[in-house]
């Protein structure tokens, strides 16, 4: 796969850091819409590769596919400064939030721009996910995967026994269809780690072991936080205010909380250490992706894990669903959306983002 310039991935990732907002499934979206659709660095199926890939390991998908994407067409450069790019624009946001609520004590009012930041970026997600399961869906076994691992989300199993469940089944049964006599191991990757140092080792650990969406990093920092004295309740809540309406990774949160704990320090070091293993995990899985597409037998768990990786996305977009289409406003700002999204796929995602932010803006004023 041919390399592209350093500056080019550096300039492509420090723009998603500043206009890609609403999580991991909206940054998967709109990450796929900028390196497979407008600058042809890859096929759906090998992006496809490595959003299953990142869906295998602890930590943020959304960074970790960044990771892998820079790894991909910059090597080992490029893989420090995809992650950093992406990273840094909402960590330094984050940071400017944090000082002025250690300084005011409140967040500022953004709800009438979530009302309609939300129902668009549901739309971006959903145009960017037909074309991917239309590349995962390659035959009628890959289709019941997907039909069972929806049917598996839906009724609440946990996220990681559908990726490698249904992955093992379709290894298990492409090597009895194969007959063949020998299997390789797949060994799941995994880290885990037993003042600012204490702080430092807090996030490391909950940034090793931590699978699912952000709202579990939030359940993993009221245990490790709230509930030993470390952080009042009401500052974790305003922290993940502060994750929603700011664009990249969700996880920047943490540098919020490191700031309200101890200043700048802090939140250097909660910085560092949420996001330090996702740049370890991909170094260590980005070079079994190929090699895991090559084998025929893996390509099967590969291709398994694809189909339940888009599966777990509806999924999610139901869930957003229920939270941000509450009434005919927000419903109106995600069909004019979507007929945005599908009948002008040239459109870069973030004018539908703002779009969608002033019209929920202008809405909630009726």
């Amino acid at each position: 796969m041919q390399n592209v310039p350093l500056k080019a991935i550096g300039k492509l990732f420090l723009k998603l850091g500043l206009i890609a907002f609403g999580g991991p499934a909206a940054h998967i979206a709109i990450m796929r819409d900028e390196v497979v659709r407008k600058r042809n660095w890859m096929s759906d199926s090998h992006f496809l590769d490595l959003v299953g890939a990142t869906n295998l390991i602890p930590g943020p998908n959304s960074t970790e596919l960044a990771i892998h994407l820079g790894k991909e067409k910059g090597g080992w450069k490029g893989l420090l400064l995809a992650g950093l790019c992406f990273i840094l624009p909402a960590v330094f946001i984050t940071l400017g939030f944090a000082y002025l609520y250690k300084i005011y004590g409140q967040l500022p009012e953004i709800q009438p721009f979530l009302y309609g930041i939300k129902p668009a970026i549901l739309a971006i997600i959903l145009s960017a996910i037909y074309p991917l399961a239309k590349t995962s869906l390659k035959s009628n076994f890959l289709i019941g995967i997907g039909i069972l691992a929806l049917l598996a989300a839906f009724f609440g199993a946990n996220e990681i026994l559908i990726l490698f469940g249904f992955g093992i089944l379709g290894l298990t049964i492409k090597y009895f269809q194969s007959n063949k006599n020998r299997v390789n191991c797949l060994v799941p990757l995994s880290l885990a780690t037993v003042s600012n140092s204490k702080l430092f080792f807090i996030f490391l650990k909950i940034g090793s072991i931590l699978y699912g969406s952000g709202y579990v990093l939030f359940a993993f920092l009221d245990s490790e936080l709230v509930q030993t004295g470390l952080l009042p309740r009401q500052t974790l809540i305003d922290a993940i205010a502060v994750g929603q309406f700011t664009p990249g990774p969700v996880f920047s949160s943490v540098t919020f909380i490191g700031y309200q704990i101890n200043g700048g320090f802090g939140a250097l070091v909660a910085t560092i250490g949420i996001f330090l293993p996702s740049f370890l995990f991909v170094a260590l899985l980005n070079p079994l992706v190929k090699k895991m597409r090559d084998s025929e037998l893996f390509a099967s768990f590969l291709d398994a894990v694809n189909v339940a990786s888009v599966a777990l996305i509806l999924v999610i977009c139901v869930t957003m669903g229920k939270e941000s289409i509450t009434d005919w406003k927000t419903s109106l700002i995600m069909v004019t959306s979507l007929l945005i999204c599908f009948g002008y796929q040239k459109i870069n995602s973030v004018w539908v983002v703002l779009g969608g932010a002033g019209l929920g803006y202008l809405l909630t004023l009726v």
